[in-house]
């Protein structure tokens, strides 16, 4: 009696569709890129430069530190980060001109002519160690849209009614002049509790 031939399957093709599938699929499927946080870096001091002590006038200076509790401190007053984006606003254009708001001064400003803008002000943004990224975000995300508001409102007025979005690139870079932004970030320290009432 003759024994069943058992029919194997033919496998050979099977690596060449594994290998063009898995192609396919490399080709197909879009990746996730990383976003992040736009900001121009000032260039590297040179090792050779004299480390020459430059005094800052405090007025010029607004002071944001946000604490390993997230809360923060905005030039050493417990603030909500929902009223931060108006404080910096005020902070950024000195409408009123007061004197413990940064100082003024006349600069001319293609398509505004010599204009009074606070050209020497600072933003100062500290955090700890342990704050949370959210909160991070948070406030950043403030900071970045009291200038977005700003530079529309000028646009506004300077503009016949265009957005800074809708601008040319000689009038943004002319809105970027009256409202440069200045927001120094200093490396993460651990405060600790050193926010005082901010817990």
């Amino acid at each position: 009696m003759k024994k069943r031939e058992i029919q194997e399957i033919n496998a050979s093709s099977m690596a060449d569709i594994s290998f063009l599938l898995l192609i396919f699929f490399l080709v197909t499927t879009s990746m996730a890129t990383d976003k992040g946080l736009f900001r121009t870096l000032p260039p590297p001091v040179e090792k050779k430069e004299k480390k020459d002590k430059v005094e800052v006038n405090k007025r010029n200076i607004m002071m944001v530190l946000v604490n390993s509790n997230d809360k923060l401190m905005v030039n050493g007053e417990v603030m909500d980060v929902t009223r931060l984006k108006d404080k910096a606003k005020e902070f950024i254009a000195n409408p009123a001109n007061k004197s413990d708001l940064p100082e003024k001064e006349t600069v001319d400003i293609p398509f505004f002519g010599p204009s009074r803008i606070t050209s020497k002000h600072v933003i100062s943004l500290q955090n700890d160690r342990g704050t949370s990224y959210q909160a991070y975000i948070a406030v950043q995300n403030e900071l970045v849209a009291a200038y977005n508001e700003l530079r529309d409102e000028i646009s506004v007025r300077q503009f016949n009614g265009r957005k800074y979005s809708d601008l040319t690139e000689e009038e943004q870079n002319a809105v970027k002049d009256y409202y440069p932004l200045k927001i120094s970030e200093a490396e993460p320290k651990d405060y600790g509790q050193a926010a005082g009432g901010a817990q």
